[in-house]
């Protein structure tokens, strides 16, 4: 992920705002494709509306971690290792929320099991986040301190979206199951 190459150093933050700001524009272009396309078919996979709440929610994760990005170069921040956990744990939510959008297709009902998994996996981007808080405020308040606080609250809005795009996920595929089915356990 772009981010963890900045935090690791391997991209300045200058350069990895010029590839995110590409890669939300890519973003919106796949939605409005996806709008589009909603629009123009009889049958979904899942009801529109479902389909139109996940990908305004992915779309808010990418304008997120775009932000984050921005934050971190025009806050000039100098050591965003503190970050680095979170976002190992956006790309696993991320991930398990690909898998799950990926089932829509081809095996619509166990989308919620996976649904599921992403859920879970946003929840440990906030445990991370308040891990990561903690550990940033056993020091003394710095400028640095207070930067890194506001770049790791982006994340986790992120986590948030993420959980939003699996509930959704979720929401979907128990109204499409037969009989309602369902299969999430409390979250």
């Amino acid at each position: 992920m772009l981010a963890e190459r900045a935090v690791r150093g391997g991209v300045s933050w200058e350069q990895a705002r010029a590839e995110m700001v590409d890669i939300e524009h890519r973003g919106d272009a796949l939605r409005r494709e996806l709008i589009v396309e909603l629009s123009a078919e009889i049958v979904t996979p899942l009801d529109r509306e479902d389909l139109f709440r996940v990908s305004r929610s992915i779309d808010d994760v990418l304008d997120n971690l775009r932000d984050f990005v921005r934050e971190c170069d025009l806050f000039a921040v100098q050591d965003a290792a503190g970050t680095a956990v979170t976002l190992a744990a956006i790309r696993d939510a991320v991930l398990a929320l690909r898998a799950a959008i990926v089932l829509m297709e081809d095996t619509p009902r166990r989308i919620n099991a996976q649904a599921l998994v992403a859920h879970k996996a946003a929840n440990g981007i906030r445990r991370s986040y308040d891990a990561a808080l903690a550990d940033l405020f056993r020091g003394p308040v710095t400028m640095e301190v207070l930067k890194v606080r506001e770049v790791l609250r982006r994340l986790d809005v992120v986590g948030l979206r993420i959980g939003e795009a699996a509930d959704a996920l979720s929401d979907a595929s128990v109204k499409r199951s037969a009989g309602g089915e369902q299969t999430l356990g409390p979250g």
